[in-house]
């Protein structure tokens, strides 16, 4: 019978907030990145690659940090994530070049890949005994991940604004050395027998990184020039070259079987066509703010306090019982079409806009989509896998999102730059572009709530069936918030 850890509550604090840190390091750039395109000199097409490279990284590596963390020991990973974490943190705050950037952004990507999973593992091992206390750490885990989001949103104007753009780097440096020196509070896992899939993991990341890559270039070289059209193909050639090794390999980083678990494949169309949608609302949001309206980044910051403030409420006190009541295919698909309409309406705004009219109504709107979708699409897309299978349906959904939050605000990124969101100071060209951003993000999340309809089973409301969510439903709540 195992020991129970009595430092498990304190070990808890550790992990929550490696969740916390993670998640903020996806927003708390969002309100710099307009000082950094000014100090580094990134065009507006090329800004991107300060969100993109980290997400890449992030989603790409996700899988083989889970299985690292299976056969080394999850807390031997997890020191390493931080390590690397803090490594590409120095890189970023001290680039002087917008390359260097967005190599110091890729490492923390890498860093963040292997915490994530290392951090879910330790947590099941120290509260796996009590479903109760699972169930009490796993909420205080899943909120995390919100608190992280609106945290970064009013940090990186704090630091933006009063300081300089490096501190929203700067300010994991010390922090991670903190939570590395609490790393003793978390057990010890020996390490296992096992191969690791490297050549799966390098053909997955690189094939992302590809399609990305040419999906930016497109507007400047053309859709149909050679150069798009090969990078286009070789990036389709790696992530056809994943599958086969993931068929042909004895232990992969992805089993292909996992995928004939009931519902898994099209709640990960929703989260995919949720990150397609969520993400480049949020990055062009700020844009907007600070090169049409005017606004500072600590003003800026503050303006987008109020959509995540909302997310935070509704994903921890309310999402859950609404599923309890009205299962998860009515949230999903309703999320997504209350999102669409939220972005439809930011599609509206004008040069001549203000926050209180333009900005705030519709971005309440979104969030509270985004809040609603969520949780039930991750939750969805673990209920069906067996436990053993749990860790990696959890891999498969976070990179899923990622996935389509990368090459969504590429192509949406595209899309506004060839409709005039590349002429800096030019207020209604960049209106027109931003505006037809949004559009191209509601339609995203429109075709994820049109899918889920049409494609996704039903399922019988927990309130029905008196029963409770299980732990491996719960037990991602959170894990790669937006």
């Amino acid at each position: 019978m195992s020991t129970v850890n009595p430092k498990r509550w304190w070990a808890l604090v550790v992990l929550a907030t490696a969740q916390f840190m993670v998640i903020m390091d996806t927003s708390i750039i969002g309100v710099a990145l307009p000082e950094m395109q000014k100090g580094l000199g990134f065009s507006q097409g090329e800004l991107q690659w300060v969100f993109n490279a980290y997400v890449i990284a992030f989603g790409g590596l996700l899988l083989l940090g889970g299985r690292l963390s299976d056969l080394i020991g999850a807390r031997k990973i997890f020191v390493a994530g931080w390590v690397v974490m803090i490594a590409g943190s120095v890189v970023a705050a001290a680039a002087t070049t917008a390359w260097v950037e967005v190599a110091g952004r890729g490492v923390q990507g890498i860093g963040g890949a292997l915490i994530t999973p290392s951090a879910m593992t330790l947590l099941m091992m120290l509260f796996g005994h009590n479903p109760k206390e699972l169930g009490k750490a796993m909420a205080f885990y899943g909120a995390a991940a919100p608190a992280g989001g609106t945290a970064g949103v009013f940090l990186g104007g704090v630091f933006t604004e009063w300081l300089s753009w490096p501190w929203v780097f700067i300010i994991y440096i010390p922090i991670g050395i903190a939570t590395l020196a609490a790393t003793k509070l978390l057990p010890a896992v020996a390490s296992r027998r096992g191969s690791v899939d490297i050549t799966g993991a390098v053909a997955v990341t690189a094939g992302l990184a590809l399609a990305v890559f040419a999906v930016v270039r497109a507007p400047e070289v053309g859709w149909g020039s050679t150069g798009t059209v090969l990078q286009l193909a070789g990036a389709a050639a790696l992530l056809m070259l994943f599958l086969v090794i993931q068929k042909s390999v004895r232990e992969p980083l992805m089993p292909l079987g996992v995928w004939r678990v009931p519902r898994l494949g099209s709640a990960n169309l929703a989260m995919m066509l949720l990150g397609a949608a969520w993400i480049p609302m949020w990055y062009f949001l700020n844009l907007y703010l600070q090169q049409v309206l005017g606004y500072g980044a600590f003003a800026s910051g503050a303006a987008l306090l109020p959509m995540t403030v909302l997310l935070m409420i509704f994903m921890t006190m309310i999402t859950a019982r609404l599923m309890m009541k009205f299962g998860s295919k009515p949230l999903i698909a309703g999320g997504l079409f209350v999102l669409a309409a939220g972005l439809l309406w930011l599609s509206a705004i004008e040069p001549t806009g203000s926050f209180l009219i333009d900005v705030l109504p519709a971005s309440l709107v979104a969030a509270l989509g985004m809040s609603l979708a969520y949780i039930p699409a991750m939750m969805t897309a673990m209920s069906g896998a067996p436990q053993e299978q749990a860790g990696l349906a959890s891999g498969i959904v976070n990179t899923t999102y990622q996935v389509g939050s990368a090459l969504g605000l590429a192509a949406l990124t595209a899309l506004a730059t060839s409709q005039g969101a590349g002429e800096l100071g030019n207020l209604p060209a960049l209106t027109d572009g931003f505006s037809s951003a949004f559009i191209g993000a509601a339609a995203a999340a429109a075709l994820g709530g049109v899918i889920t309809l049409l494609v996704m089973r039903g399922e019988k409301p927990a309130a029905a069936t008196g029963s409770q969510p299980s732990a491996t439903q719960g037990e991602q709540v959170g894990e790669a918030s937006p």
